[in-house]
């Protein structure tokens, strides 16, 4: 169980802080207990189970994100070539639905290599490829602004900046 005042990634929904754990009445009757979370970059209360099957893991800390950045320039790209869409949707819904930095990391880097190779031919990046890489950035700034204790704006400029030595 998590504690009230825990940072933990929700599903969906993203970052959210534990406002309270407590009791509450069922539809069917019956008690349980339940989370109240608060979505850290969004809006809303959220009511859940402890129970959940919803996915809930604790917000990585400094020195794993500090490792992630570390271990980014070897983190393989996901491939999923070939032109469908359903495919390709499909394909980067179950790596973001793993809940994994990794992952995110893999989405964002295979559609940057994308985005490279369709402006060599004159194109543009497809709306697929735009809306998972937008989304696996925003998970994945997030967290890592939280972990890091920097403004999410400020977290794609310090992973550039601590990979830049690596790049030379």
């Amino acid at each position: 169980m998590f504690e009230t005042g825990s940072l933990i990634v929700y599903g969906n929904s993203g970052i959210c802080r534990v406002e309270g754990v407590s009791m509450k009445q069922q539809l069917g009757g019956g008690q349980a207990m339940y989370y109240t979370l608060t979505p850290l970059f969004g809006s809303g209360t959220v009511y859940t189970p402890v129970d959940t099957k919803v996915f809930m893991r604790p917000v990585i800390t400094g020195e794993e994100a500090r490792d992630l950045i570390r271990r980014m320039p070897e983190i393989e790209p996901c491939c999923c070539s070939g032109t469908d869409q359903r495919a390709l949707s499909e394909h980067y819904r179950g790596l973001l639905h793993t809940y994994q930095c990794e992952s995110l990391v893999k989405i964002i880097k295979a559609v940057y290599l994308k985005a490279q190779q369709a402006a060599a031919k004159g194109k543009k990046l497809g709306k697929t490829d735009q809306q998972f890489m937008k989304r696996a950035e925003e998970l994945l700034y997030e967290e890592l602004s939280l972990a890091l204790d920097m403004p999410k704006d400020q977290v794609k400029d310090h992973i550039l900046q601590t990979l830049e030595p690596a790049a030379q």
